[in-house]
């Protein structure tokens, strides 16, 4: 992994904190659907980032950033849904949305350039 790619970088550290999530409310909360979900979409937005990276036009690049970017709004609601549920606790919520919200700024910035350029 190039070490300056902040992309791909935060979308794997992303997509590990996902895991330990997943793990944790699947083993300690007993919760089985809704934390598939969160595991699925959460990470699917560094599974696309790492395809877009490798894409083979222009337009494949902005294609798969563009899945990214639903995958991580997709992200966002299984967050807040697991959070209004009682499955998850502010403090783990806060920290999670954070880190959505900064990727979905990101891949959303990316986005803008390529289409104004």
């Amino acid at each position: 992994m190039k070490k300056d790619n902040i992309i791909q970088i935060k979308s794997y550290d992303f997509a590990v904190r996902i895991v330990k999530v997943y793990k944790y409310l699947s083993e300690e909360k007993k919760e089985f659907v809704l934390s598939k979900q969160l595991l699925r979409s959460g990470t699917s937005i560094g599974a696309n980032i790492e395809e877009a990276i490798g894409g083979q036009s222009r337009k494949d690049f902005y294609a798969k950033l563009t899945i990214a970017y639903k995958e991580a709004r997709e992200t966002h609601y299984w967050i807040r849904l697991l959070r209004d549920t009682d499955y998850l606790m502010n403090d783990e919520v806060n920290s999670l949305l954070e880190d959505v919200n900064e990727l979905l700024k990101i891949i959303g910035s990316i986005q803008k350039t390529i289409r104004n350029s």
